[in-house]
């Protein structure tokens, strides 16, 4: 065999999302672009703001001595002192720059963090429904995930977390708003959280790491604000990226923030730049790092999501479907009236393209990425109401 037999029972396992949008890639070849309904991928439809364009244009036509040499792997000190100054503000707490690392996307940021922080054998403890690719990351670094069920409406179980942790626990691992239901957990249960994990530290005498996976946090609707775990928590990073609230994906640029409070902090800051070297990542992109340090704090008008999730909402909830709406985010996850792969199966029957919720570890709901152009939503219409016909009553 050319490859291991763990990345290929891996791969065999793999992302629902990538079959879906592979799949896709068939259908529109054979009835044309405009007749499939893809809704499988989380991929930015708005253009960035017009400020990064301008600002990129500056950087490319700067050419000071060394523009695009080695730098520190942390990353460029001006960018991580704009962020930390940013982040200071949002969550009204004092973060310098020393407590930031720039890193490749908030998918490196997940991977460095725990690289650094897990022993072969250690466990994260994952509500469900999860990023599908949180357990590649956990298993990336020796560990093991522990996954954790959710309420019926997706919030987080203090509880049921507080009973997952054992003696093997390293860390908590959140995402808010989610990905896949587009939640946001609220500042009580935040609290509660923090306040539940400070106790079993204590008891246990040891360091439970809460990790907030957060590359959606300005993308939230209705007033909703996403609550700081940084002011919830002392033992507390987050993780995030550009690529959702400037439209960035592809650029691949993110950092970890690291609460002041942490300990040991010159330990973690330590390995976080270690590992960002020696997993290969070495440091984020130069360029981009100019850029967004002029941009702190900027998103893309979160009105043009709101617009199509209440018009994908109004749609679907007329025709029986039952969801949470989401506060943030740009996913709907409702419930499949019959198996949630089957489901999915149907509605490609109609050229609609969903990912079902056995690929985020939540059989029976499926997902859908309303970060499509309108035409792709209204054009879906009758598929959705023809199933929905056949199942729900």
């Amino acid at each position: 065999m050319a490859i291991s037999k763990k990345v290929q029972n891996f791969m065999e396992n793999a992302s629902w999302i990538r079959k879906m949008f592979e799949q896709g890639a068939i259908l529109k070849k054979q009835y044309g672009d405009d007749k499939v309904y893809d809704f499988s991928l989380g991929n930015p439809n708005i253009e960035p703001p017009e400020k990064f364009f301008d600002l990129l244009k500056d950087a490319i036509h700067n050419r000071a001595p060394l523009q695009h040499g080695y730098m520190s792997n942390a990353g460029y000190m001006e960018t991580r002192q704009a962020v930390a100054e940013y982040m200071s503000e949002e969550h009204s707490i004092e973060i310098f720059g020393d407590h930031i690392v720039m890193t490749c996307g908030a998918g490196g940021a997940l991977n460095v963090v725990l690289k650094t922080i897990l022993d072969p054998g250690d466990e994260v403890i994952v509500p469900i429904p999860y990023f599908v690719e949180y357990n590649f990351y956990i298993d990336n670094a020796g560990g093991v995930s522990k996954l954790v069920k959710t309420t019926e409406d997706f919030n987080l179980d203090v509880a049921a977390i507080e009973a997952a942790i054992t003696e093997r626990t390293k860390a908590v691992l959140i995402n808010s708003p989610n990905n896949p239901t587009g939640r946001v957990y609220d500042a009580k249960t935040i609290k509660a959280l923090g306040g539940m994990l400070d106790r079993t530290c204590k008891k246990l005498g040891c360091e439970i790491y809460l990790i907030s996976d957060e590359p959606y946090s300005k993308i939230i609707y209705d007033g909703v604000k996403v609550p700081s775990i940084l002011q919830a928590y002392r033992h507390s990073l987050i993780v995030t990226s550009y690529s959702k609230d400037l439209s960035l994906p592809g650029e691949r640029l993110g950092y970890i923030a690291v609460n002041p409070a942490l300990e040991p902090l010159d330990k973690m800051m330590g390995g976080l730049i270690f590992c960002n070297r020696t997993l290969g990542f070495v440091n984020a992109p130069a360029t981009m790092q100019r850029v967004v340090r002029h941009l702190q704090g900027l998103s893309v008008d979160i009105t043009f999501y709101k617009r199509k999730r209440d018009r994908l909402c109004d749609l679907l909830g007329g025709m029986g479907y039952q969801f949470h709406k989401p506060e943030g985010a740009f996913y709907l996850f409702p419930k499949a009236p019959i198996d949630d792969v089957q489901f999915v199966m149907e509605l490609q029957q109609e050229r609609i393209l969903v990912v079902p919720g056995s690929g985020f570890g939540c059989p029976g709901y499926f997902r859908i990425a309303y970060c499509v152009d309108d035409r792709m939503i209204e054009g879906a219409a009758e598929g959705f109401a023809k199933v929905a016909k056949k199942h729900l009553k």
